[in-house]
């Protein structure tokens, strides 16, 4: 089993580009069957529909959450159509199985104050041009986490208008930059390239525009949701509502907010698919609504019922 993981793994990074976290997701997802299987002498080849089955029914016995046995579906899945094509068996087991899907839930967001608030509590902190950038250049662009901690120095040199992100599957996109986002780079630039001309004779220079001493070479996903928190609480938000990707939401949602154009928050987000876009629309919802109620000419007639469902 450990084989047709590894070979699995191989495969979706040769053929697919999958990001490393999806990798590591898929390959954690596919241990956990594997070891399930072993504890009743069953394994990958000879597993059936029913010992799937199982698993997942015991996935969800355990409390794991409809997203994450969504997710351990689709890998075993994909594992089983990599090994039929590969002839190491004559059917997918997992094909008919039907998932739990997801609940549809709003993403959570903030409100324009408490971002401003955020940003303010960066200055705290002993590295406040860093930080101010990294909430900056995150609440500007609506990059993903891993995207913004391992951005090359080069991308942003030169004081450019619009940056170029490598995304997930290696997903290139364009992202404009925004005044105070343009502000906030430029001074971290300054300070950042003056460490770096400090740094001992021969020592490499960083290729990161946020340098660390990290086995990556740059700040850790980690070290970005720790940071967030602690500016949390210095703006007197609850750590557990402030995450970098709540702060994604709260780009998309802004924009939509302001009259953004759904699909132009597809292209900025980096999604591939408009469907995962589209959680935003209750806020085109309002909106609409909003707009219908303030300027509809039986709009004061209207207005008695804005609180109801009709």
């Amino acid at each position: 089993m450990q084989r047709w993981i590894a070979a699995f793994l191989d495969a979706i990074a040769a053929d697919r580009d999958a990001a490393r976290n999806t990798q590591d997701a898929y390959g954690r997802d596919l241990l956990d069957l594997a070891g399930w299987l072993a504890a009743r002498d069953r394994d990958f080849a000879s597993a059936t529909r029913d010992d799937i089955d199982a698993y997942l029914i015991g996935c969800e016995a355990a409390g794991l959450s409809r997203a994450t046995r969504a997710r351990r579906l689709s890998a075993i899945r994909q594992l089983y159509r990599f090994a039929h094509d590969e002839g190491w068996r004559p059917d997918n087991p997992a094909l008919p199985i039907r998932g739990p899907g997801r609940l549809a839930r709003l993403p959570a967001t903030l409100t324009r104050g408490e971002v401003e608030g955020l940003i303010a509590a960066t200055a705290t902190g002993p590295d406040p041009l860093r930080d101010r950038c990294l909430i900056e250049l995150l609440y500007a662009t609506g990059l993903r986490v891993s995207e913004l901690v391992a951005l090359p120095v080069a991308a942003v040199r030169g004081d450019p208008r619009m940056i170029l992100v490598r995304g997930k599957g290696g997903r290139e996109r364009l992202v404009p930059l925004s005044a105070p986002a343009r502000t906030a780079l430029a001074e971290w630039l300054a300070a950042r390239d003056a460490a770096e001309a400090a740094r001992p004779r021969g020592a490499a220079a960083s290729r990161f525009l946020f340098p660390s001493t990290a086995q990556a070479g740059h700040l850790t996903r980690q070290q970005m949701h720790g940071l967030i928190k602690r500016w949390a609480l210095v703006a007197g938000l609850d750590p557990a509502r402030v995450s970098p990707h709540v702060l994604r939401h709260a780009f998309a949602t802004h924009l939509l907010e302001g009259g953004a154009d759904l699909r132009a928050i597809q292209t900025l987000l980096g999604h591939a698919d408009l469907g995962t876009t589209e959680i935003y629309t209750h806020v085109l919802d309002e909106r609409l609504r909003d707009l219908v109620l303030t300027h509809h000419p039986l709009a004061e007639d209207m207005a008695p019922d804005r609180g109801t469902d009709a």
